[in-house]
């Protein structure tokens, strides 16, 4: 796997590059937005971080994501919710805020690109729910006929919870299967997905909130 570190910050670049080669895999490092955006096709997962010196590190996020589905991490100071659910909302599969462990970086690493493999072959790749219709081979999904535009991590969401319909998948399951652990900041991360999710589908009452323990799909598979 070969990851691309987009960080302006010369020491912390450097940990980010140690850290990620240190697992076998290969890094490369930026420092500045148009870089990234020039060169993000040669890599598997992009760590991403919003203080550059060119960009705004979203606007170089929104860019990506008119152009590619690889997985990208946000790397940022910023802390406060708005900055969170932007990123999030902008197509960032997860974010960390620095300063960051590095053994927690490596898990979300291995936690978004081992999702985001296409899962080919498999017989039950399309999932017909009421009015949704999703191809978990082609990562399309379809309400009433018409295509969905869906970050990556909402997908995923979405087909975990349409693979388990008509039963409870727990907070700790989403976590566990799409972030790798139950980290608080992927916590605050599933809700900001699960809103976004619950907009683009626009269909009230598919997705029931089942009080402190998870979320459920009401409609049956046909």
């Amino acid at each position: 796997m070969d990851v691309l570190i987009v960080e302006d910050d010369d020491s912390m670049a450097a940990a980010l590059t140690a850290a990620v080669s240190s697992t076998g895999h290969g890094a490369a490092r930026v420092a500045r937005g148009t870089d990234a955006l020039l060169r993000h096709r040669d890599f598997d997962v992009i760590l991403l971080d919003l203080g550059l010196p060119d960009m705004d590190g979203l606007e170089v996020l929104r860019k990506l994501r008119q152009v590619t589905d690889v997985p990208i991490l946000i790397l940022t100071a910023r802390d406060d919710e708005r900055s969170v659910v932007l990123g999030l909302r902008s197509g960032a599969d997860d974010y960390l805020i620095k300063p960051v462990k590095l053994v927690e970086l490596l898990a979300r690493i291995e936690a978004v690109t081992r999702r985001a493999m296409p899962a080919s072959g498999r017989k039950d790749s399309l999932i017909r729910l009421g009015e949704l219709a999703l191809d978990t081979d082609r990562r399309v999904v379809q309400v009433k006929g018409a295509e969905l535009a869906l970050t990556p991590t909402e997908f995923d969401l979405l087909a975990l919870l349409a693979k388990n319909a008509g039963s409870v998948v727990t907070r700790e399951q989403i976590l566990d299967t799409l972030w790798g652990d139950a980290f608080l900041a992927s916590s605050r991360s599933l809700d900001v997905h699960l809103t976004g999710l619950r907009s683009k589908l626009a269909l009230p009452g598919f997705i029931v909130n089942v009080r402190g323990v998870g979320y459920r799909i009401e409609a049956d598979p046909q």
